[in-house]
């Protein structure tokens, strides 16, 4: 068994580029593809007929090979022993221990220290059926998916709990929608994966330990952009579970506020988290389009309208106890400030704090054309009728606003917030992902003069020792059922063999 003794954070930044396009993964029969992690504490009870469960399971059903983890987090009772012995009987079952508790802590240090492609994890109650566990991971093998998550609330899951949790899980995922606008169904369910180039990028960036650390590992992934799979689920409620409802959901709260304020100020690099130009099919050049032209119009005019409800409040508040002239000024000072920060995040997605102070300066220049123009008008207005009423004034600055606000969208798209490609002076090429060694080499081509995925290893996929099936050859009758068939291109999920979708001593069943 191995142990490590971690620093307060967890985990150790690295400093990684952008992320590669995305591609079906390079598996072999040489190393794991797959690895599950187990995060357990104190579940002696439990744990040998979780692990035997798992691996049965695997065996018969994942194609590839795999490695069940057992993240011990400081049990005290008989958990690493139980582990320590499991480890000596199954080959394919790990044993690591950490000396600090918490479960985000645990899923950072083993999946930040595992070889395999593919990173996932469940709870030790097995709640999940595991028959989602191949549709779970299967994305991310492909190519399709960067995370995948198992969902309780989609509408074809199959879910029996409790009503008190059910109300919790429920009101904790609209307060995600509603404060951190998560698009994801169910951020608390214990059955997730990840592919590890995405993981090596994103966890360094995930500062919570506990039970926080799903969500704050979803949200980040979800605003740089990352394609987040989602399967439906059964699932059954573990009555002896041993979480924390209220500590959980306090804790999940101030999470909620501290993810929430760093997005805001725009202090996580979520850009090295993104694809490459060209392979979201949203960022290909479109003749006569300007890039991004149609999403910053909808920003600005959002950001537009709520700075000048703003801009009108501030005006009315300033006008009680000052002129006019002053009242505008001091009201177009304040919501210019608050205009430029939001525009240069949301509208024109600049991340970070460089360039800040240059933009804010820009930006007062915008704000002094902008009140040139409305104090221009508020002149006109009492030269034609020195004791103008107060809503005459708003419904003229009102006018100068739109005509100021066209501008303002203009100058900051040309000036204040230049397409990157003009600012870093380099015109950025797209560059295509190279095929992957197991797509045909053109249309028709014989398949022996295709290239060989596992050519390297000297064996053929799905290939097997068993005497039972001695030969690979797809034609042959006493072919292995998973034998690789010539007729088709390579398909990560072809020939899998038939799963029982209702296991033997399966332990919900005596619930």
């Amino acid at each position: 068994m191995r142990t490590q003794q971690l620093s307060p954070n967890g985990s150790q930044a690295q400093v990684l580029g952008t992320l590669p396009a995305r591609e079906h993964l390079a598996v072999s029969h040489s190393k794991p593809v797959l690895d599950v992690v187990i995060p357990v504490y104190n579940e002696e009870k439990d744990l040998e007929m979780c692990v035997r469960r798992l691996h049965a399971h695997l065996t018969r059903t994942f194609p590839y090979p795999f490695r069940i983890t057992i993240a011990d987090n400081a049990s005290t009772d008989r958990t690493p022993i139980v582990s320590q012995d499991l480890q000596a009987e199954i080959p394919q079952v790990h044993a690591f221990r950490l000396e600090q508790k918490g479960r985000g802590r645990a899923l950072n240090t083993v999946w930040s220290a595992s070889d395999a492609p593919v990173l996932a994890y469940m709870d030790v109650d097995l709640s999940t059926d595991l028959n989602a566990l191949l549709p779970l991971v299967a994305p991310l093998i492909s190519g399709h998916s960067d995370l995948a998550i198992g969902s309780r609330l989609a509408r074809s899951s199959r879910v029996v709990r409790g009503a008190k949790r059910e109300f919790i899980s429920r009101t904790y995922n609209l307060i995600l929608r509603g404060s951190l606008a998560a698009r994801f169904s169910d951020a608390q369910c214990g059955f997730k994966a990840i592919r590890k180039d995405v993981a090596e990028r994103l966890l360094p960036m995930v500062e919570d330990n506990g039970w926080f650390f799903d969500t704050e590992m979803l949200v980040l992934a979800e605003r740089a952009g990352l394609r987040i799979h989602e399967v439906p689920v059964d699932w059954v409620d573990d009555p002896d579970s041993t979480v924390h409802i209220v500590k959980t959901a306090t804790d999940d709260l101030k999470g909620v506020l501290r993810v929430g304020r760093a997005l805001a100020t725009g202090a996580l690099p979520l850009d090295r988290l993104r694809r490459p130009f060209g392979d979201d099919p949203r960022d290909r050049d479109i003749d006569d389009v300007p890039v991004g032209l149609a999403r910053q119009l909808v920003g600005f005019c959002v950001v537009g309208g709520l700075s000048t409800l703003f801009y009108l409040l501030l005006f009315s508040l300033f006008r009680m106890g000052t002129g006019s002239q002053v009242a505008n000024a001091l009201a177009l000072l304040v919501s210019a400030v608050a205009n430029t920060s939001a525009n240069r995040r949301l509208t024109f997605g600049v991340k970070g704090r460089d360039g800040a102070a240059r933009h804010q300066a820009m930006g007062l220049v915008v704000f002094a054309i902008g009140l040139a123009l409305t104090s221009g008008s508020l002149a006109a207005l009492h030269i034609a009728n020195p004791s103008p009423t107060h809503g005459t004034e708003v419904a003229v600055l009102i006018a100068a606003n739109l005509a100021a606000t066209v501008l303002r969208f203009l100058l900051f798209r040309a000036w204040v917030f230049p397409d990157r490609q003009d600012t870093d002076g380099v015109e950025q090429q797209v560059v295509p992902a190279p095929a992957p060694a197991w797509l045909p080499v053109r249309p028709g081509t014989p398949y022996d003069a295709q290239p060989q995925p596992y050519a390297s290893q000297g064996a053929q996929p799905w290939a097997t020792q068993d005497p039972a099936y001695p030969t690979s050859d797809p034609t042959s009758p006493t072919s292995h059922p998973n034998s690789f068939d010539s007729s088709n291109s390579w398909d990560a999920t072809a020939q899998l063999p038939v799963v029982n979708p209702h296991e033997q001593h399966d332990p919900r069943s005596s619930r």
